[in-house]
């Protein structure tokens, strides 16, 4: 069984090198490590071979200089209108783009995100001049190899509907939609939509749907196609809008889509199991190259978002917890993007017969986790020592994995209780199977 996952582990390498399976790396947060420690650990830990910025930090694309990996920088929505004009995006240009490339292996400058989205007319309207300003301004500093797009949001069709008869919202079809796309016909640039499943308004009614899990499908009667994933169906609908327009040879990236561990009362379906269902599938499609029902065997450059939680990310509490890895750069769940044997292949599946386990959520302290761990240790008929110097749960030794392991093991004692994971609330019930190697949680 090992062997046949180091096995899968080096094929999904193979297949990321083709594919282009990138990460967001957005940095508002107080707690991350500093931007060469995450440029060594994305380049010799995961199968990522490109991270998408939200602005064009320096410090950023100065760690990034020599590392092979590809690097997306974006602009921010407020500086569109001033970048329609020729010389300030050549400056632009000159400030953020020439110093650093081709050391940093800058591949696309994203204007701006999710502008549509806005309701911003001032942005909406210059949009298109500004990127084809920028594409100007790219050629004529030489760096025709730095490919401009633009990063859309699903609010851009017109209904819900089957992903054959799709359509760009009317207003913006013509005014809008149709001249990115001969824009990205021209310069041989990608589409760059974000489908996120978790925001769909049925979510409620097709969470199976959503999380690729068994589910009825949506059968599309045009084409015959069954859609068995919401994902699939998305990307579909992206081609089919397009299509409609002329222009279904333009190639489609999806800029951002994940899912988020953690929220409150108001988001139930922002958990770890689910994060681990969708991205995990995502990841496993993407590296596959099997492309979708109306686009077979084709390949979809993608960045998951996204790479840290961010604890200082304005608005719900669920926006703060949608990062993969922890800012000790150990991972928060493992999808398949770990190198060095500590991937899993496939996402990784409920714990047989509804059996259940007590973790820490996800941001928790190292105080807070020390003290749980103290805690738990400390009731007696807890046994610990797996997690001592020398026990078979001792590595990887952090405080999230320690903490877990006595935190889980005092859940089991106390005779699975809800209270019995309350841990002064760090703690959380969960059917993810958090065993591994020979660390058995019982």
């Amino acid at each position: 069984m090992t062997a046949m996952f180091l096995l899968v582990g080096i094929l999904l390498q193979l297949f990321t090198a083709i594919t282009g399976l990138g990460v967001n790396y957005g940095m508002t947060a107080d707690n991350l490590p500093p931007p060469s420690v995450v440029a060594n650990f994305l380049k010799t830990q995961t199968i990522f071979d490109s991270v998408k910025l939200f602005d064009a930090n320096p410090d950023v694309l100065r760690a990034f200089a020599n590392t092979g990996m590809s690097v997306s920088v974006t602009i921010g929505n407020g500086d569109i209108p001033g970048l329609t004009n020729t010389v300030m995006a050549r400056r632009w240009v000159e400030q953020h783009i020439s110093p650093f490339h081709p050391q940093t292996k800058i591949k696309y400058v994203c204007v701006g995100t999710e502008v549509l989205f806005s309701k911003n007319d001032e942005w909406i309207n210059n949009l298109v001049p500004a990127m084809r300003s920028l594409h100007y301004a790219l050629v004529k500093a030489g760096l025709q190899d730095i490919k401009v797009t633009s990063a859309h949001a699903l609010n851009i069709f017109r209904r819900e509907t089957i992903p054959s008869l799709m359509r760009f919202m009317v207003g913006y079809d013509q005014s809008f939609f149709a001249p990115i796309l001969q824009f990205h016909q021209r310069t041989k640039s990608p589409f760059m939509v974000n489908p996120y499943p978790y925001f769909s308004p049925e979510l409620a009614k097709k969470l199976n749907y959503a999380l690729f899990k068994p589910n009825r499908g949506v059968y599309d009667k045009y084409t015959r196609k069954t859609y068995t994933n919401m994902f699939d169906e998305i990307l579909d609908s992206t081609y089919s809008a397009m299509k409609a327009l002329g222009y279904g040879n333009v190639e489609i990236a999806i800029g951002e889509t994940g899912w988020p561990t953690q929220g409150d009362a108001s988001t139930p379906f922002a958990t770890l199991e689910n994060a681990i269902s969708y991205n995990g599938h995502v990841v496993k499609e993407i590296v596959s190259g099997k492309g979708t029902p109306l686009m077979p065997n084709r390949t979809f450059e993608t960045y998951m978002f996204a790479l840290f939680n961010e604890n200082q990310k304005p608005g719900p509490l669920v926006e703060k917890y949608w990062g993969m890895i922890n800012p000790d750069l150990t991972p928060i769940y493992d999808v398949g993007v770990l190198r060095n044997g500590q991937s899993t292949p496939t996402p990784t599946t409920p714990a047989p017969s509804g059996k259940k386990f007590c973790v820490p959520k996800v941001d928790v302290s190292n105080a807070q986790l020390q003290s749980n761990l103290d805690y738990a240790c400390g009731q007696g008929g807890i046994d610990c020592t797996p997690i001592q110097p020398g026990g078979a749960c001792y590595e990887p030794n952090t405080f999230q994995s320690h903490a877990a392991f006595a935190m889980n093991s005092y859940y089991r004692t106390k005779g699975q209780s809800f209270l019995s994971c309350d841990f002064a609330g760090t703690g959380q019930i969960t059917t993810h199977e958090p065993s591994y190697g020979n660390c058995r949680y019982l």
